[in-house]
């Protein structure tokens, strides 16, 4: 199977508080399968990352979350970190975003403790997922399987747990937006 997803776009969304590689990793292995990829959040200018519990690298935003358009994206990815979905999960903006692109049935990612989002967004019920294993927990309790997989893939929903499993989470992520895309094409 051809792994380019030329001509798509993908939106990361992420706030102040994301884990680094969580971020940093898929953009760079989306930009280098073809996608051109925006962070959005809604903060503007950069956002402040972390390595675990020590301040890393700061990302540029792309673009505000107010600006920003579902239509526009062919895939969403939410890193983790504990900060930084502690922080977008009680933004109603966010989780409209994220609800309204689950909507659309584009590949949809979460890593570590990203899932949270999904939870507060109403979107977990009844699907299985895997996240870092401390908000195991909040997901059951949500009402979804929870898992111990690098990654899993419940219909285009994508979820990994930490960063020692990002390699096969941005190759799922990939793979999944190629499947989604070409699908969309054909129908």
């Amino acid at each position: 199977m051809n792994m380019n997803i030329n001509n798509t776009k993908v939106a990361i969304l992420a706030t102040h508080g994301f884990e680094e590689s969580e971020l940093t990793e898929p953009m760079k292995a989306l930009q280098g399968a073809g996608a051109t990829v925006h962070v959005i959040s809604p903060e503007t200018g950069v956002i402040q990352g972390f390595k675990h519990f020590e301040k890393g690298a700061t990302v540029k935003v792309d673009k505000n979350l107010s600006e920003a358009h579902v239509s526009d994206y062919d895939a969403l990815v939410l890193p983790g970190g504990l900060f930084n979905p502690d922080k977008l999960r009680t933004n109603e903006l966010a989780l409209t975003f994220i609800r309204d692109f689950a909507k659309t049935g584009k590949t949809l990612a979460a890593i570590c403790h990203a899932p949270w989002l999904l939870i507060n967004a109403g979107l977990v019920k009844g699907r299985t997922l895997t996240s870092v294993p401390t908000i195991r927990k909040d997901l059951e309790n949500a009402g979804a399987k929870w898992v111990d997989e690098a990654v899993l893939v419940d219909n285009g929903l994508v979820t990994s747990r930490t960063p020692k499993d990002l390699p096969i989470f941005t190759s799922k992520i990939i793979e999944v937006m190629n499947e989604r895309t070409h699908q969309r094409k054909v129908a």
